[in-house]
Order: C-alpha cells, then sequence, then structure tokens
C-alpha cells in the first residue's frame, strides 16, 4: 500500500483473521483496502494481536473503519445460542478487535462500513443475533455462497450472485433503486436486528442483506456482500465513497 497521506482521511480496516494475519496472506485483505484507496481514503491495516490499550489509541487517530468478512464465525454464546453443527470456529482476535473498534465508532461518531462477517459483528455488539446457517435454517431457494471454495482446476470459484430488495435508507439513497444485484460468499447472515438498527435490504427467501443504525449522528451500514470484491459496480463503489465523504467530516 502507498504511504500514508495526510490529507486523506485513514480508514481502519482490521485483518480477517488471526491465522492469515501470521501467515501474511494478503489477497483478500488487500481487496479492502485497494477499495479504499480507490475511494479517496488511506486505509490503515490493523492487527488483531494488539493490546487493549494500543487498539483504543490506533482507533483514536482514524476517521472511519471497515469491518471486513472473515472465514470464521462469531462465537454463539454471544448471543446466547447453542452452536449449530454447521457453525465454523470463532476467532476470538478477531471478534476482540472489531467490539472495540465499534465501541469506539458509536461513541466517537465515526462512519463505519461492515461487510459480511462485519456486519454480523455489528448485529451481536448491539445485541442482536444470527442464523447460524442458512441452507439449512432458512433453505436454498436461493444459492448465498459457492458450493465449494475451489474449481476443479485450483482456482477460487465465483461468488454466487443474487438480487436484493432495497428499503429507504442510506443504501437507497446511494443506489437510487428498489433492487440491486449483489454477490454472495457467506452461510449466515443477522436474524433479529439489534435495537438501534434496522434491515434497509432482503434477499428474495427473506435473508437480511443489509442494516443501518437509526441514529444519524453517525453513518453506519452493514452489507451482508463483498462490494470490495465489485471494483465496476457502481453502489458498490458508492458505498466506499461515501464512507470516506462521511471520514472527510470526522477529519475536518
Amino acid at each position: 500500500m502507498s504511504e500514508h497521506n495526510d490529507s486523506r482521511p485513514r480508514i481502519g480496516v482490521p485483518w480477517r483473521m488471526a491465522a492469515e494475519e501470521a501467515a501474511n496472506k494478503r489477497t483478500k485483505i488487500d481487496n479492502y483496502l485497494q477499495a479504499v484507496e480507490r475511494a479517496g481514503g488511506d486505509p490503515v491495516l490493523l492487527s488483531l494481536a494488539s493490546s487493549a490499550d494500543a487498539l483504543k489509541l490506533a482507533a483514536a487517530r482514524l476517521d472511519g473503519f471497515v469491518l471486513t468478512g472473515s472465514p470464521a464465525d462469531i462465537d454463539p454464546s454471544h448471543y446466547g445460542a447453542a452452536r449449530h453443527p454447521a457453525t465454523d470456529a470463532a476467532d476470538a482476535a478477531r471478534e476482540r478487535t472489531d467490539f472495540a473498534l465499534l465501541e469506539h465508532a458509536l461513541i466517537a461518531a465515526k462512519p463505519l462500513l461492515a461487510i459480511c462477517y462485519g456486519v454480523q459483528s455489528l448485529n451481536v455488539f448491539l445485541g442482536g443475533n444470527l442464523v447460524q446457517d442458512i441452507p439449512t435454517e432458512v433453505g436454498k431457494k436461493i444459492v448465498h455462497s459457492p458450493e465449494e471454495d475451489e474449481l476443479p482446476d485450483g482456482s477460487e470459484a465465483p461468488d454466487a450472485i443474487h438480487s436484493v430488495s432495497i428499503e429507504p435508507g442510506h443504501l437507497h439513497d446511494l443506489s437510487k433503486s428498489s433492487t440491486a444485484e449483489v454477490n454472495s460468499w457467506h452461510h449466515q447472515s443477522v436474524l433479529n436486528p439489534a435495537h438501534g438498527l434496522r434491515v434497509t435490504a432482503r434477499a428474495a427467501d427473506g435473508v437480511v442483506e443489509a442494516i443501518e443504525w437509526v441514529d444519524n449522528s453517525n453513518w453506519v451500514v452493514g452489507v451482508q456482500w463483498h462490494p470490495e470484491r465489485m471494483p465496476g459496480d457502481r453502489l458498490a463503489c458508492a458505498l466506499f465513497d461515501q464512507l470516506i465523504a462521511n471520514a472527510r467530516l470526522v477529519r475536518a
């Protein structure tokens, strides 16, 4: 990534999971950093190994945040549920980091874009719960994730694609439409939105695809799809552009 630019708002981006950080696996995390850069922000990659004090200090110096996706699943004990057999292992370091960043962003009124695992983290942090496995709990009317991670030749499987219905809110303002085509790679989703959040997009099978913070003191939007993997999509770009626009106000 480029050197930090003092004129650009600084956007904190946590690593997707502790194991990827330890192995310095950059392919997927770099998609988020590049999306922030394209929108005019200065991405700051945040270590999941940071102490609580170091994380607080880093957050205070940032103007906004992107909570990334992750192969991990949030520990269902956080929302008082028994573990579903299909629930993947939790990443305690990622949970701790997300919850610290969310606490700071909401108190300090800083903008935040939560993506995939990130939107689930946002909902759980505020007291909501999750669908732990969409295929077994909701059904397979819509494919929300490819059957396999890799194709026979070893290449990554393409994202699933489906439409979403969009309700009034920040997302609708950006899309200027009541529908959108989005990519999809997840087996969990928001079940009941937490107090202070409202659903602003759903798939045709009812799966929650976006939630927003109802308090207009700061811009907080969570989407279940992956706009960082859609660099040519107008709505995907608009999400990052709006994050940066709001972060500029914080920086000013």
